[in-house]
């Protein structure tokens, strides 16, 4: 983890609500799918956790949403702004078990890490099968993205009005290797009871310091409780204690 000046070169709406950014900087500290960054904002105390879409040596890609007054702060940074993003942060996705047919699952803003993933997956040869969910077709991005790496690729809409109706655990191919995903929590525990092989899935979780300070993001495990910002997001799916 280190703390990175980067420079917007671009930020641009994917649908009413959800902006890609990227960014100009230093991005060796990013080495795996997965990871996010802290996006520190002028006026807020707290740094904004966003996940990294993509990368390249001296580029980031940031989707997010505009949910409060950070990401609506960023929403208006125009070209060249400046900033401090904590770089690194988190453990990331591990393909080494993914198989040769692993299943790639994202839902809503936990559609951006997946991205990187899939591309990761596909550069070491895998068949990689991508299943996107979303409310409504007016909510769907990257569809096409995820496509020109070579997956194959369903989208999911909970009203019908694009793709499949349905959630993505409606979506699932009938055979695949392993499972990545992320999502809002009621998916990854769906995902987790509808999923037959084993996987890793990445958690959404309200942080504060971003780096393991002060335990406000922890989850059960079968050892014990583990901190989403530092020992996650990523978790191995046979490892999670879901609170009842």
């Amino acid at each position: 983890m280190k703390d990175v000046i980067f420079t917007v070169k671009k930020n641009v709406p994917l649908t009413k609500n959800v902006y890609e950014m990227t960014l100009c900087g230093d991005t060796s500290d990013i080495t795996r799918p997965g990871q996010f960054v802290n996006v520190k904002l002028d006026g807020l105390y707290l740094r904004r956790p966003i996940s990294v879409c993509d990368k390249t040596d001296e580029k980031l890609t940031l989707i997010y949403k505009t949910v409060g007054k950070g990401t609506e702060q960023m929403a208006r940074m125009p070209a060249g702004t400046e900033l401090s993003v904590l770089s690194g942060l988190g453990n990331g996705y591990d393909t080494a078990p993914s198989g040769d047919h692993p299943l790639v699952i994202g839902g809503g803003v936990g559609v951006p890490p997946m991205y990187l993933l899939c591309k990761r997956l596909c550069g070491e040869g895998k068949h990689v099968s991508v299943v996107l969910g979303f409310n409504r077709a007016c909510d769907v991005f990257y569809e096409d993205k995820f496509k020109a790496l070579g997956a194959n690729v369903t989208v999911m809409t909970a009203d019908g009005s694009y793709g499949g109706k349905g959630f993505v655990t409606d979506g699932l191919p009938a055979e695949y290797s392993y499972c990545f995903a992320c999502g809002p929590e009621p998916m990854l525990r769906a995902v987790f009871n509808s999923c037959k092989s084993d996987g890793q899935l990445s958690f959404e979780e309200r942080m504060g310091c971003g780096f393991g300070a002060c335990m406000g993001c922890s989850c059960s495990t079968v050892t014990g409780y583990k901190r989403i910002c530092k020992d996650g997001p990523v978790l191995y799916k046979e490892e999670i204690l879901w609170e009842k």
